[in-house]
């Protein structure tokens, strides 16, 4: 198919526009009886608009792929698997497993409703969205996000070479095994944050939680907040400024810490050499 426009249809038959070229497809319905599978499978240069999709895998192997004001439901699992760039705003992802193994994908004004997704995915680029997902982004790389809010256990876990600007993440487990990521202006809620992580740099964040940046190496704060933080930074080669009190920093490995203050320094362990300074 080429320079084709399928509009105001209902499809529901297995791979029912499957290796299209520069199709458009408007306002239709991609459910019914058949349950057919993988509707636009193997197509390019595809542009979507205003589309329902309630059948599973409609997007893999793609290339070159626009989806503005589309609903993707919770029967529409895996949806987009394989594909190489993709433009998608203003649309509901609302099917488990809904990105992964894709390159080069930029994400606007979106809704996602999607456990585990955005797995194995390289160069995304997601701006004012919502987020709600377990183990969000995991082994992902080239991550940009802008003013994202994020709700779900475990995310960004072993990520590489990304950075996260004026978001919101309310999430435990949150950058385990990370490397190379920068978080700036961020509010981050949530237990065992950056555990195992290599050169992460929080700028000007809030940060929530017991236990947060154990096991890391390279880490920085820089001018951050932190509350219900006891436990801090064990075993960890850290440069931090902290402009508020903190409950208990254990055992960091090497570095320095500068606090306001700290209700308890617990140094027994022989190779913890790192300095704290409290300014108050």
């Amino acid at each position: 198919m080429s320079d084709m426009i399928v509009k105001d249809k209902i499809l529901d038959e297995e791979r029912a526009l499957y290796g299209s070229c520069g199709i458009t497809v408007e306002n239709c319905r991609f459910e019914g009886p058949a349950d057919g599978e993988s509707a636009l499978k193997e197509s390019q240069h595809v542009e979507v608009k205003n589309s329902l999709f309630a059948l599973r895998y409609p997007f893999w192997h793609n290339f070159d792929l626009k989806i503005d004001g589309c609903e993707m439901t919770d029967t529409c699992r895996a949806a987009l698997w394989y594909t190489n760039k993709a433009n998608i705003t203003d649309t509901k992802l609302h099917g488990i497993k809904a990105l992964r193994e894709c390159v080069n994908i930029d994400i606007n004004n979106c809704d996602i409703d999607s456990p585990e997704f955005g797995w194995s995915v390289s160069i995304l680029r997601m701006n004012d969205t919502t987020a709600r997902s377990e183990y969000f982004m995991m082994r992902s790389d080239h991550l940009s996000f802008k003013n994202v809010t994020l709700t779900g256990k475990y995310s960004f876990q072993y990520i590489k070479d990304s950075s996260f600007e004026n978001c919101t993440f309310n999430t435990k487990d949150a950058f385990w095994h990370a490397k190379n990521v920068t978080v700036k202006n961020c509010i981050i809620n949530g237990e065992y944050l950056g555990w195992y992580s290599e050169n992460l740099t929080l700028e000007d964040c809030y940060i929530k939680g017991t236990q947060p940046l154990c096991y890391c190496k390279g880490l920085k704060l820089i001018n951050c907040r932190m509350e219900e933080a006891d436990l801090a930074f064990e075993k960890s080669d850290v440069e931090a400024v902290i402009t508020t009190p903190v409950i208990s920093i254990k055992n960091p490995y090497k570095g320095s810490i500068v606090v306001p203050e700290v209700g308890q320094i617990i140094m027994d362990d022989e190779n913890a050499k790192a300095q704290i300074r409290e300014t108050d």
